[in-house]
């Protein structure tokens, strides 16, 4: 695959009116850049992601991972960004026509857990999300300095408050790689991107994440076979479902010294 380099800009200044009980004055603050990127797959427009500027070569490669059009990285031949346009074209070595009324016209209706509950994929969802198998474990001290770490790494975040953060790490070894985004979907596949595109293993690694887990979320890690996903907010009901289904952690509400673990406690062990 073409090297490629992309970044914009991820915050911009403005003057806002700031209100302090009842004392007002105009100050400077930096806000979120917000970014209309069009996919074109082999010539053909795919779809519009809205996302934050930056990393967008892994955005587009992890995006393209997640949603089950590549399996490997020698299929994408080059990406190309026009930041005039706000365009990526990604030229892939594999046949593309009529993909996205494939991916995602079509939904799967399941059970979860032998329980009767309803899990709806999409075609793509159907056939890439995997259950993981992994015996990694996290103490719930690990759990909670991983989070705060996860906070403190993200300088658009602190000046803005307007991202969510997500990241590959491990107990031993701390945070591998971290990514901030407007959109938390965006954020881990900016992950899944850095991945492939380096090379790295992360099935022995756990994703630290500041959004709600939700089912989307949770088939995105699947797709990554991640074991553990830690998260300083709460999950939804049908992404604890999916999540016993297919093996993994989800820890959620990680504030302070406190956490709540909700799928496949064995994997979060007492020091």
């Amino acid at each position: 695959m073409a090297e490629v380099s992309f970044q914009q800009p991820t915050t911009t200044d403005r003057m806002v009116f700031h209100l302090s009980g009842t004392e007002g004055t105009w100050v400077r603050d930096k806000v979120v850049t917000e970014w209309p990127l069009t996919l074109y797959l082999n010539g053909e427009e795919f779809v519009t992601l809205v996302a934050s500027p930056d990393h967008l070569d892994e955005l587009v490669t992890g995006f393209l991972a997640s949603e089950g059009v590549i399996q490997s990285l020698d299929q994408i031949r080059q990406i190309s960004f026009d930041p005039e346009t706000g365009d990526a074209r990604a030229e892939l070595a594999v046949d593309t026509a009529g993909l996205k009324d494939k991916l995602f016209a079509r939904r799967y209706i399941t059970s979860c857990c032998g329980k009767g509950r309803a899990a709806i994929y999409f075609d793509n969802d159907y056939r890439t999300a995997k259950a993981v198998a992994s015996d990694l474990t996290v103490t719930p001290g690990e759990a909670q300095d991983l989070i705060a770490k996860l906070q403190e790494s993200s300088d658009v975040f602190r000046a803005t408050g307007g991202v969510h953060n997500a990241c590959f790490a491990t107990p031993e070894e701390g945070i591998w790689v971290a990514r901030s985004d407007i959109g938390r979907h965006n954020a881990l596949d900016k992950l899944y991107g850095w991945s492939m595109i380096h090379g790295r293993d992360v099935t022995q690694a756990v994703v630290a994440f500041s959004g709600r887990v939700s089912s989307e979320i949770l088939l995105k890690v699947s797709k990554m076979q991640i074991p553990i996903v830690l998260s300083k907010s709460a999950p939804t009901e049908l992404a604890l479902a999916m999540a016993e289904d297919l093996g993994i952690t989800v820890v959620g509400f990680i504030r302070g010294d406190r956490l709540n673990v909700y799928t496949h406690v064995q994997r979060v062990v007492l020091a």
